[in-house]
């Protein structure tokens, strides 16, 4: 049962929420540049990822890349690391701290600490239309983890199921770099849900999925900050309008293509340095 509210509920109730991470002196991408620099840029690689599958791709500093929905509904999930440094990697809940719980065209992918610097930026969001629905949902998440067969046994009374997004990522994260699924799990990390409508139920608060907006020809575009090593997963929801870790769900395949700017595109432009907090905690 819950507590009888205080006297004062009401007051402490009104008070006025305070942003815990002003952006106004985030660094600003220069989305002209990096626009211009896709309008001209060459397709210089392609990576198709099956239906519940997931692949590895790389992506030079300055170069972009652009997640694409080619046949159907689909969801994707997205990790990315430094290309030299498997320790620099997406961290989703810094980026949420910072741009909020679902990510467009402005926002940046950070990376963990102790680097925190900007490893992607997204340039192009075709879903910007979607916004805000009715149930509170947005679209590309930085709060859902990723489907993981931890859970599914957690929550399921079957077996093992390998086509989870953690392990999907892992599987591929191996066949790219040569660790062993063990070794390759532990990089493994909390991702950008590419393409997923999500919120939280105003009643109870619990993380919600909802049918994507996504169509055949949507796609992110970003622009690489630094050497990226990316992995993407096909989930296995589909859409995620039902479930997800399902072999029932319909499920399409999702491209990334890589391009290269034309020489001079990005005259100015300089990759972001690591983070100049010294790291000596008050020692």
């Amino acid at each position: 049962m819950p507590r009888p509210a205080p006297a004062d509920a009401e007051v402490r109730r009104a008070v006025a929420p305070v942003i815990a991470y002003p952006d106004d002196s985030l660094p600003a991408p220069d989305l002209p540049l990096y626009r211009a620099a896709m309008a001209g840029a060459r397709k210089v690689d392609e990576v198709r990822i099956p239906p519940r599958e997931g692949r590895c791709f790389r992506v030079p500093r300055g170069q972009l890349f652009r997640i694409l929905s080619v046949e159907g509904p689909q969801v994707g999930d997205l990790n990315l690391w430094n290309a030299a440094d498997l320790s620099e990697r997406f961290y989703s809940g810094k980026t949420r701290a910072l741009h909020g719980t679902h990510l467009t065209a402005g926002d940046r992918m950070w990376s963990a600490f102790p680097h925190l610097r900007p490893m992607a930026t997204i340039v192009e969001d075709t879903l910007d239309w979607y916004g805000t629905d009715a149930y509170g949902g947005r679209v590309h998440d930085v709060i859902g983890t990723r489907c993981d067969p931890y859970t599914h046994a957690l929550l399921s009374e079957g077996g093992a199921y390998h086509h989870c997004c953690h392990s999907n990522l892992t599987r591929a994260l191996a066949a790219e770099t040569g660790l062993s699924p063990a070794e390759a799990e532990g990089h493994v990390h909390d991702v950008l849900n590419v393409f997923m409508c999500t919120g939280f139920t105003r009643e109870t608060g619990q993380y919600f999925m909802k049918a994507s907006p996504v169509r055949p020809g949507d796609h992110l575009d970003f622009f690489a900050e630094i050497d990226l090593l990316g992995a993407l997963s096909a989930c296995p929801g589909g859409d995620c309008s039902a479930e997800h870790s399902s072999d029932a769900a319909a499920c399409h395949p999702l491209v990334v293509q890589v391009f290269e700017p034309a020489d001079g595109a990005l005259a100015g432009w300089t990759p972001p340095e690591r983070n100049a907090y010294d790291r000596s905690h008050g020692a």
